[in-house]
Protein backbone atom coordinates (compact mmCIF):
# COMPACT_ATOMS: atom_id res chain seq x y z
CA UNK A 1 0.00 0.00 0.00
CA UNK A 2 1.28 3.43 -0.91
CA UNK A 3 -0.21 6.78 0.00
CA UNK A 4 1.14 9.79 -1.85
CA UNK A 5 0.29 13.19 -0.42
CA UNK A 6 0.68 16.33 -2.46
CA UNK A 7 -0.49 19.91 -2.77
CA UNK A 8 1.43 21.58 0.03
CA UNK A 9 3.26 24.85 -0.37
CA UNK A 10 4.01 28.30 0.96
CA UNK A 11 0.95 30.55 1.20
CA UNK A 12 -0.08 33.74 2.94
CA UNK A 13 -2.46 34.06 5.86
CA UNK A 14 -6.08 33.89 4.84
CA UNK A 15 -5.55 32.05 1.60
CA UNK A 16 -6.65 28.58 0.53
CA UNK A 17 -4.86 25.37 -0.33
CA UNK A 18 -6.01 21.94 -1.43
CA UNK A 19 -4.19 18.77 -0.48
CA UNK A 20 -4.52 15.41 -2.19
CA UNK A 21 -3.59 11.90 -1.18
CA UNK A 22 -3.57 9.19 -3.83
CA UNK A 23 -3.62 5.55 -2.79
CA UNK A 24 -2.30 2.55 -4.67
CA UNK A 25 -1.76 -1.11 -3.96
CA UNK A 26 -4.99 -1.78 -2.11
CA UNK A 27 -8.76 -1.30 -1.95
CA UNK A 28 -8.98 2.42 -1.16
CA UNK A 29 -12.76 2.13 -1.25
CA UNK A 30 -12.59 -0.12 1.83
CA UNK A 31 -10.61 2.25 4.05
CA UNK A 32 -11.71 5.05 6.28
CA UNK A 33 -9.21 7.87 5.73
CA UNK A 34 -7.87 10.77 7.71
CA UNK A 35 -5.57 13.76 7.66
CA UNK A 36 -3.15 14.50 10.47
CA UNK A 37 -0.50 17.14 10.80
CA UNK A 38 2.73 17.61 12.68
CA UNK A 39 4.36 20.93 13.39
CA UNK A 40 8.04 21.21 14.35
CA UNK A 41 8.58 20.12 17.93
CA UNK A 42 5.00 18.97 18.35
CA UNK A 43 3.22 15.66 18.27
CA UNK A 44 1.17 14.54 15.30
CA UNK A 45 -2.39 15.80 15.67
CA UNK A 46 -5.70 14.88 14.12
CA UNK A 47 -7.18 17.17 11.48
CA UNK A 48 -10.11 15.37 9.83
CA UNK A 49 -11.44 11.94 8.93
CA UNK A 50 -13.98 10.53 6.51
CA UNK A 51 -15.84 7.23 6.31
CA UNK A 52 -15.78 4.84 3.38
CA UNK A 53 -19.04 6.04 1.84
CA UNK A 54 -18.50 9.66 2.85
CA UNK A 55 -21.59 9.62 5.05
CA UNK A 56 -19.60 10.59 8.14
CA UNK A 57 -16.86 13.11 8.72
CA UNK A 58 -15.03 14.23 11.83
CA UNK A 59 -13.00 17.38 12.35
CA UNK A 60 -10.63 18.64 14.97
CA UNK A 61 -11.95 21.54 16.97
CA UNK A 62 -9.32 23.93 15.64
CA UNK A 63 -10.62 23.47 12.09
CA UNK A 64 -13.65 25.63 12.94
CA UNK A 65 -15.30 25.18 9.55
CA UNK A 66 -12.23 26.19 7.57
CA UNK A 67 -11.31 22.75 6.20
CA UNK A 68 -13.31 20.19 4.23
CA UNK A 69 -12.32 16.56 3.85
CA UNK A 70 -13.60 14.58 0.89
CA UNK A 71 -12.73 11.57 -1.20
CA UNK A 72 -13.20 10.25 -4.71
CA UNK A 73 -13.29 6.47 -4.48
CA UNK A 74 -13.21 6.13 -8.26
CA UNK A 75 -9.87 7.99 -8.29
CA UNK A 76 -8.50 6.43 -5.10
CA UNK A 77 -7.92 9.94 -3.82
CA UNK A 78 -8.48 11.75 -0.55
CA UNK A 79 -8.69 15.54 -0.40
CA UNK A 80 -8.39 18.29 2.17
CA UNK A 81 -9.63 21.68 1.09
CA UNK A 82 -8.26 24.33 3.45
CA UNK A 83 -9.31 27.95 3.59
CA UNK A 84 -8.66 30.83 5.96
CA UNK A 85 -5.20 29.49 6.63
CA UNK A 86 -3.31 30.78 9.64
CA UNK A 87 0.38 30.59 10.60
CA UNK A 88 -0.62 28.01 13.24
CA UNK A 89 -1.65 25.71 10.38
CA UNK A 90 2.00 25.41 9.35
CA UNK A 91 2.91 21.73 9.54
CA UNK A 92 3.60 18.61 7.56
CA UNK A 93 0.25 17.12 6.62
CA UNK A 94 -0.09 13.34 6.49
CA UNK A 95 -2.84 11.15 5.14
CA UNK A 96 -3.63 7.93 6.95
CA UNK A 97 -5.64 4.84 6.03
CA UNK A 98 -7.43 2.47 8.35
CA UNK A 99 -7.03 -0.83 6.52
CA UNK A 100 -8.61 -3.07 9.14
CA UNK A 101 -11.05 -2.80 12.00
CA UNK A 102 -14.14 -1.55 10.23
CA UNK A 103 -15.49 1.75 8.98
CA UNK A 104 -14.56 3.80 12.01
CA UNK A 105 -13.35 7.36 11.83
CA UNK A 106 -11.09 8.02 14.78
CA UNK A 107 -9.34 11.17 15.96
CA UNK A 108 -6.08 9.52 16.97
CA UNK A 109 -3.17 8.22 14.92
CA UNK A 110 -3.25 4.70 16.40
CA UNK A 111 -6.50 4.22 14.53
CA UNK A 112 -4.70 4.23 11.18
CA UNK A 113 -2.09 1.78 9.98
CA UNK A 114 -0.81 3.19 6.71
CA UNK A 115 0.67 6.61 6.17
CA UNK A 116 1.80 8.78 3.33
CA UNK A 117 5.10 10.63 3.35
CA UNK A 118 3.55 14.00 4.16
CA UNK A 119 3.35 17.33 2.38
CA UNK A 120 4.62 20.58 3.86
CA UNK A 121 2.21 23.46 4.37
CA UNK A 122 3.73 26.78 5.40
CA UNK A 123 1.54 29.78 6.13
CA UNK A 124 3.29 33.11 6.36
CA UNK A 125 1.88 36.02 8.34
Amino acid sequence: VQLQASGGGLVHTGTSLSLSCTASGGPFISWPMAWFRQAPGKEREFVAAISIRMDRTLYAEFVQGRFTISRDNAKNTLYLQMSGLKPDDTAVYYCGARRSGGDLILPYSDGYDSWGQGTQVTVSS
